[in-house]
């Protein structure tokens, strides 16, 4: 990573410009699997594993990809205004981790 006075360009990790309200899916390469707390995220192409603690977030992740976008989504889950920063924090790191990706 470069220093504020640094003359090389900043290296911006994937996933740090998550904007809900565009549209995400679940990449095409992962597979989720019910756990009892929630579900594992497996990547087959980077071979990464995820926990998603939330059932909320597992079922959030199951619709996203037929909606507009994720706050539309979130919305049509009924997940509360004052939750979903929670909610956006989860997907932007599911995107770095390459378990959603946009549309």
């Amino acid at each position: 990573m470069a220093c504020a006075g640094s003359t090389e360009p900043a290296v911006t990790a994937p996933g740090a410009g998550f904007d809900p309200d565009q549209p995400y899916e679940l990449d095409p390469a992962v597979a989720l699997r019910p756990e009892p707390f929630g579900a594992l995220a497996y990547h087959y192409g980077n071979r990464r594993l995820n926990f998603v603690r939330s059932g909320e977030l597992v079922e959030l992740l199951g619709r996203l990809g037929a909606h507009r976008s994720a706050t539309s989504a979130m919305e049509a889950a009924g997940i509360a205004e004052e939750r979903r920063a929670t909610f956006v924090a989860a997907l932007a790191a599911l995107q770095r981790s390459e378990v959603i990706r946009a549309r």
